[in-house]
């Protein structure tokens, strides 16, 4: 397994072990997580040293070049070659396998449903693309059959997230599917929303007939399930705030309650630890899911208002005090426009503070590029925001020099935000040092290394 270290690959390669096979596997360096790997009898090397003289398959994370040695001289050893999704394929076919699709919200609902299986008795494996204390981090081997309720003795659940990034979720065989949302995004990869539609209607094609099993929880707006559902052979029900959706959804943000209706009727309630409509949502899929895989209602419930979050999302660091007062610091993985303002709505709903301070580093050239009027529209309810270098991940020199990161400032500048853009996170660690006052909350935003702008400014002296 080449690029083992990285939170997906680390998974698959425990539960590939834990079925009988050989597995060994290389990193560009070494971390705590091949440390782990390695305590656990799983051969890990780094990218220099010899590969292996046998090997029957390589399963290459997605961030692995195709001209990268050892890939190659596997190819020329007659291994065959499978991606990282096409790996989560291969297992998920001895499991019941529940993949958690969608734009926005991944991460978020599958650790929420693993927190709630775990905490009901239904000792789920699971492969999430962040860490979550709460459920030992971001995998986990679980149980090869269900141990109690209504499916007992079937295949173990094994919950993973379907990326659409260059239609990798294709390759997954889920039993349970869900799609949280559907909006523009990857659009170096798609040519246009109709593609992104297409896409994830080909990832629903995938789940199997209801009558062995298979079953589709969809968003009743927002995830275009009119352009999806239709041709399924799957059991299919929606969710949403709308009354027409199969199970509807209830939101008090004042008091953070949220709950469940099945046809005009309360199933259950439950109060949501995470701020927002849009993590009321998120929280309602896993409890939906949790019930549909044999956990009783308020059981479920009572485990979704226990979840206590998974890192950078919507992540509380702490309090900092300066000489001018006490600032409030969060983190945050949103790198898409409505992400963004999901979140500093939510924020500013949640804590109410003096100022809203936002730093966020775009994520990729070509998405700033695609969608730069969309984020310029994002930030509405911040009050100042600070914008560092772009992330350069994937996009190509010639996408790089199509759009900068002061491209972004003076949009917003034009909406009248406050903005400006710092590129050294050195010097935005110092601005924020001295621009911050008493009452503000801090949120660092994005994909890349951003968050450790939020690390940095917790560490410094006071």
């Amino acid at each position: 397994m080449i690029g083992i270290g990285g939170c997906g690959m680390c998974g698959l390669a425990r539960i590939l072990a834990s079925q009988g096979l050989c597995v060994a596997g290389s990193d560009r360096v070494m971390s705590p997580t091949t440390e782990a790997l390695k305590s656990e009898g799983i051969a890990v090397h780094c990218d220099d040293a010899p590969l292996p003289s046998s090997i029957d398959l390589v399963i290459a994370s997605a961030a692995i070049p195709r001209d990268h040695p050892e890939l190659v001289a596997a190819l020329q050893q007659g291994a065959q070659l499978r991606s990282y999704a096409e790996g989560l394929g291969m297992v998920q076919q001895r499991r019941l396998g529940v993949s958690i699709a969608g734009t926005h919200g991944k991460s978020t609902t599958a650790a929420m449903l693993a927190w709630i299986l775990l905490d009901t008795g239904l000792d789920p494996g699971f492969i999430i693309g962040a860490n979550c204390e709460q459920i030992g981090g971001g995998s986990r081997l679980g149980a090869a059959a269900i141990p109690s309720g209504p499916l007992a003795g079937e295949p173990g659940i094994l919950i993973t997230e379907a990326c659409e990034f260059d239609r990798s979720f294709h390759q997954h065989r889920p039993t349970v599917g869900l799609i949280n949302n559907l909006e523009e995004d990857h659009l170096d990869i798609y040519e246009s929303l109709d593609a992104i539609i297409d896409s994830f209607a080909a990832f629903a094609s995938l789940i199997p007939p209801a009558e062995c099993g298979g079953s589709l929880l969809v968003a009743h707006e927002g995830a275009r399930r009119q352009r999806i559902t239709p041709p399924l052979d799957c059991h299919v029900s929606t969710f949403g705030f709308n009354p027409e959706a199969d199970y509807q959804v209830a939101w008090d943000a004042a008091a953070r309650r949220a709950g469940i209706l099945r046809d005009g009727m309360w199933v259950t309630q439950w109060t949501n630890t995470m701020p927002g409509a849009h993590n009321a949502l998120n929280a309602a899929a896993a409890v939906i899911l949790a019930h549909q895989l044999g956990t009783e209602w308020d059981a479920a419930a009572d485990a979704a208002s226990r979840f206590q979050g998974l890192d950078r999302r919507m992540e509380r660091l702490g309090t900092r005090r300066l000489r001018s007062g006490e600032v409030t610091v969060f983190t945050d993985y949103g790198h898409h426009p409505t992400e963004i303002d999901n979140t500093l709505r939510a924020l500013r709903a949640a804590e109410s503070p003096e100022r809203l301070m936002c730093v966020f580093q775009p994520h990729q050239h070509s998405r700033t590029r695609f969608l730069l009027d969309q984020f310029a529209e994002s930030f509405a309810a911040a009050d100042q925001v600070i914008v560092p270098e772009i992330y350069f991940v994937r996009d190509s020199e010639a996408e790089r020099k199509r759009v900068c990161a002061g491209d972004l400032v003076a949009r917003l500048q034009d909406r009248g935000v406050a903005a400006r853009h710092i590129a050294e996170f050195s010097d935005i660690v110092e601005t924020l040092e001295k621009d911050l006052q008493d009452g503000d909350l801090l949120v660092v935003m994005g994909a890349g290394p951003v968050w450790t702008i939020a690390r940095d400014f917790m560490e410094s002296p006071s």
